[in-house]
């Protein structure tokens, strides 16, 4: 909204003229004195408040004589003066110092611990609570999820003013009254841009700090954690890594945290390198209490992370690599597969999805092809579509569904493109053809069935892993027969990928799609007389081989013995000690967790208490089945060593978060990245977001500021980013 200077007869406004505009003074004497300069009689009834907040002056009609502290040589003469005092006073207490050092009494040994705790000056605390004004403002764009960014420079037309989020949200508050702002601005032109980028992003970064400072307090104080990256994303054009850190709290609830974002490094020993750096010597965590580490990545980032995993592990070997709970085991095998048509199936899988989710108008289309097709099985079509309404995607038996639904997904997509009834406008319609030409390449349906096949081997195993404690713990002694399965798929190669060839071309024809080699590789091989490789020999070569191999090394390298190790220390929750007849041997298992014991010369004795305690329990009296409920036992710090055990497994990558409240950091991850437009991201507002709940120290931050940018929190107008239109 354009400011009107208020002399008679003056035409200019703000948005178009390359002159400072100012605010009328509040101050009753010095507001007369403009309203009699002005010469407008329709004036003199307003009140100062009214006419600080609805009336201005163009420089053209303004006395430099009526305000205080306008021109710029005189701020930086003050500026100038201020530093010159500070430093004379520093200069005066090396002195005082430098004199006392030999001999100090101890009134002189008092003055020097109070020696920080200095009455401030008027100027001082007047700073003080200008800073926490705008670091308030910060705090509330970030838990809104606003952005400091209100246009695009390209949207605004050439010689207009048009303030930022940031600027807008604080002319607000000046505007409504706000004492310490208002004395700030009053005199300052109102197209000047009242704090800069450079100061907003110097401010962001310590309201970041701030935030993650008071959750890596509570991780610190609970000494062991897990840290867990989610898959890439993009931040305004740049590639990064959200991290969630994993611990127990003094509440004994796990959590799971968010705690910011890491720019991505495609040189993977690089980003190993800045990985550890920036979680040790940025975030101040100690990596020797790091008991896991999980890395929920796509193909194409996949082999980086199990660089850095490497690294980590050579530098703290109990950081064990595992599995991410909140991913199925086959959805976190698929999307390691080294092959780009994998990855590329996998994209189209999510899309189509999203797809569907966009309105209920389009979900119920769905719905209605379902029934049609399956009006003679009723219970499978209800079956698909309840999955069909969930986020079916993330499912350990995903392309077992993908692969019922293909048809249905076919015809869906096809009637919503093809509609004559213009149902959908051309966006839906547009995208419904994209992704049905997507789903009908035979090179996705090869993929989507050897996916299906060769995770049938696994998908048992899986989902025991995300089941209760006791199938975890069962689990990890059934992935010896897992393996030996997937190696006599790999020695029986051509007999198995026979099979699933043929299955991948029935379902072609079915949906009466043409059986082909991908367009790539044709191209590649014309001219080449001699190439006689079928479509059968390419995807056994450019697709089972490879799938099956990469499964089968992912296996061994998530499941590591000491994994496996960590799984059968599992047999400490009492429900499935009552499964094993309370004949159970943890203590050989926990032998890798010993240095984290309070007491491990009493672990053989404490452990024989912690059996004969639940063999020997009342009928009335049921075994805790998890973690989570072993560690609220009223009596668990009567068994340390057990509590330490229980704690460390608690957080471990793979175990799932029991209570939904504690995986909020995830959650609204998911969230903001849904919400929030790829050009709009920023990653300091992006953790006041996610973390909007955590309480926040604004004298802490102010106290920051100061100190580390003192010359520029003097001056609350950078001039160098004065926006005069140009």
């Amino acid at each position: 909204m354009p400011n009107f200077c208020a002399a008679p007869n003056c035409t200019r406004k703000s948005t178009q003229s390359d002159l400072a505009f100012f605010r009328f003074p509040r101050d009753p004497a010095r507001c007369q004195k403009w309203v009699e300069n002005c010469r407008r009689a329709d004036l003199e009834d307003k009140t100062p408040d009214q006419l600080n907040k609805h009336y201005r002056l163009c420089a053209k009609h303004f006395e430099t004589s009526m305000i205080c502290r306008t021109s710029e040589d005189e701020i930086r003469t003050l500026k100038q003066k201020k530093i010159d005092e500070t430093s004379e006073q520093e200069q005066k207490h090396k002195e005082i110092n430098n004199s006392s050092a030999q001999n100090p009494s101890a009134e002189e040994v008092g003055e020097e611990q109070d020696e920080d705790i200095l009455p401030l000056t008027l100027e001082e605390k007047e700073n003080k609570e200008y800073l926490k004004s705008l670091f308030e403002i910060l705090i509330l764009m970030g838990k809104q999820n606003i952005p400091l960014d209100g246009h695009e420079a390209d949207e605004i037309p050439e010689g207009l003013f048009t303030p930022d989020n940031f600027q807008a949200l604080l002319e607000c508050r000046i505007n409504s009254g706000e004492e310490v702002l208002r004395k700030r601005f009053e005199t300052t032109a109102v197209n000047t841009l009242f704090c800069s980028k450079t100061q907003q992003k110097q401010m962001l970064e310590i309201c970041e700090s701030c935030i993650r400072e008071e959750t890596l307090r509570e991780v610190r104080d609970s000494h062991f954690f897990s840290i867990i990256t989610d898959d890439v994303v993009d931040i305004a054009g740049e590639e990064h890594l959200p991290v969630l850190v994993r611990f127990v709290d003094e509440s004994h609830n796990l959590r799971e945290e968010f705690v910011g974002f890491l720019p991505y490094e495609a040189d993977a020993e690089i980003l190993a390198m800045k990985f550890h750096t920036t979680i040790t010597e940025k975030w101040g965590l100690n990596m020797e209490y790091c008991r896991g580490q999980a890395y929920i990545v796509s193909s194409g980032f996949s082999s980086k992370m199990k660089v850095v995993a490497s690294r980590l592990l050579e530098k703290y070997p109990q950081a064990v690599y595992t599995l991410c709970s909140s991913c199925a085991l086959n959805m976190w095998l698929a999307k390691s597969v080294p092959v780009m048509g994998v990855s590329i199936a996998l994209g189209t899988i999510e899309e189509v999805c999203s797809f569907f989710h966009r309105s209920p108008q389009l979900l119920l289309e769905l719905d209605n092809v379902i029934s049609i097709l399956f009006q003679n099985n009723e219970e499978k079509g209800k079956e698909l579509k309840e999955i069909c309404h969930s986020q079916w995607t993330g499912r350990h038996d995903a392309f077992e569904i993908l692969v019922d639904l293909l048809q249905a997904l076919v015809l869906c997509l096809d009637g919503i493109n093809s509609d004559t009834n213009i149902r959908w406008n051309n966006c839906i319609a547009g995208r419904a053809f994209i992704l049905c030409s997507a789903v009908t390449d035979f090179d996705f349906i090869v993929t989507i069935v050897v996916l299906k096949n060769v995770l049938s081997f696994t998908r048992a195993f899986g989902k025991n892993l995300q089941g209760q404690t006791s199938d975890v713990f069962f689990a990890a002694s059934s992935l010896t027969a897992v393996l030996h399965s997937l190696n006599e798929v790999m020695e029986n190669i051509e007999v198995y990928h026979e099979f699933w060839f043929e299955e991948a071309t029935n379902l072609a024809t079915k949906l009466d799609i043409q059986m082909k080699l991908p367009g790539k590789f044709r191209r590649a091989q014309q001219g080449n007389l001699e190439s006689q490789l079928t479509s059968e020999s390419y995807y056994k070569e450019a697709l089972s081989v490879p799938t099956v191999e990469h499964i089968i090394q992912e296996l061994k390298d998530i499941f590591s013995e000491q994994h496996l190790k960590a799984l059968k220390c599992l047999s400490l929750v009492p429900s499935v000690m009552g499964q094993l007849k309370f004949n159970t041997s943890e203590e050989h298992h926990a032998d890798m967790y010993r240095s984290d014991l309070p007491n491990p010369d009493t672990l053989s004795a404490e452990l024989h208490c912690w059996r004969i305690k639940w063999k020997h329990r009342g009928k009335d009296i049921e075994l805790p089945s998890t973690i989570y409920e072993a560690l609220h036992l009223p009596d668990i710090k009567f068994f340390p060593n057990v509590y330490a055990l229980l704690k460390v497994l608690c957080i471990l990558p793979v175990m799932k978060v029991e209570n939904e409240r504690y995986e909020n950091g995830r959650k609204r991850l998911k969230a903001y990245l849904r919400n929030t437009l790829t050009d709009q991201r920023s990653s300091n507002l992006a953790l006041l977001n996610i973390n909007f709940d955590i309480k926040h120290d604004l004298d802490l931050m102010v106290d920051t500021y100061i100190k580390l940018y003192t010359n520029k929190s003097e001056l609350p107008i950078d001039n160098s980013e004065t926006i005069q239109n140009t």
